[in-house]
């Protein structure tokens, strides 16, 4: 295989190398309209996915290379951040694995806002996000209504109004 050099142009199926962005749960943050939004994030990850550079990834979104590297090392961005490294790992390389949170750990509120966000994915059409698909997280569902149990009163929030 030649070595390219510098002056030209990558081919233009590069991203034919990398996995595309499948579903991951959003950081959860302020809403800014100059901050790492929902779209914003599935946007990164879009181009990510097609220019394999993490600063034109962040260019083509409008933020920095500095603030998406913040926005991964946060505490909530273990999905994004998962969903970063699929992206850059060749389609060959077998499974990438994706950290398991520990729900021995998970507070109720943590579910809840888990269960109001869901998983988001973006869509990606010939080299472009043309749009983002939504997915409830069932099994968060699944889990608060098993640690729940038959105590509806549990939520939190809705004991103190009775």
């Amino acid at each position: 295989m030649p070595i390219r050099s510098p002056s030209k142009p990558a081919p233009r199926n590069a991203h034919r190398s990398r996995r595309r962005p499948g579903w991951f749960r959003p950081v959860p943050l302020r809403a800014r309209a100059d901050g790492w939004s929902e779209s914003r994030q599935c946007g990164f990850l879009s181009a990510l996915y097609v220019t394999g550079s993490v600063a034109a990834a962040a260019k083509a979104v409008g933020m920095t290379r500095a603030s998406a590297y913040r926005l991964r090392s946060r505490k909530e961005a273990e999905s994004f951040a998962a969903m970063w490294d699929r992206v850059l790992t060749p389609p060959g390389c077998g499974h990438v694995p994706t950290p398991r949170p520990d729900f021995r750990k998970v507070t109720l509120v943590t579910l809840m806002s888990w269960l109001e966000t869901g998983f988001v994915q973006p869509v990606v059409y010939r080299g472009r996000m043309c749009g983002v698909r939504r997915k409830p997280d069932d099994s968060t569902l699944f889990r608060l209504l098993r640690r729940l149990g038959d105590d509806p009163v549990a939520l939190p929030g809705e004991g103190a109004a009775r």
